[in-house]
């Protein structure tokens, strides 16, 4: 049985030249396919802390949607081998049986309370 790799690259950014306000993902993530992948996604009190977190996935050429709102909830539609969690300032998504329909752009977005933004990490699959 041959093995497929399917890798996910991340790059911190954050919305408003301004914006003080960061969350700290890995820069990339690489598991084979039916593997379980677990994705970080670390703020502060004032965001992740205090509300809830958003993960959209973009695939290549397509517009961006939703998998993971209000930190663990599916919208319509989204797999099951997709969820979420949080605890304290991080949140995480987690994708069990992965497979090659998965490699993607993900983004952790939560609205800072402090600076009345919303802070969002660009991940870059």
């Amino acid at each position: 049985m041959a093995w497929s790799l399917v890798l996910l690259t991340f790059l911190a950014h954050c919305t408003g030249s301004w914006a003080q306000s960061v969350l700290t993902q890995p820069p990339s993530v690489s598991r084979a396919l039916g593997q379980t992948v677990t994705i970080s996604c670390t703020g502060s009190s004032s965001n992740i802390g205090r509300g809830y977190v958003s993960w959209i996935q973009q695939l290549p050429g397509t517009a961006p949607r939703t998998v993971i709102y209000s930190s663990n909830n599916r919208p319509s539609g989204i797999p099951d081998r997709f969820s979420g969690s949080k605890s304290g300032n991080s949140a995480t998504l987690t994708i069990t049986g992965l497979q090659a329909e998965d490699e993607a752009d993900y983004f952790c977005a939560s609205w800072d309370s402090s600076l009345k933004v919303h802070t969002v990490l660009q991940a870059y699959g």
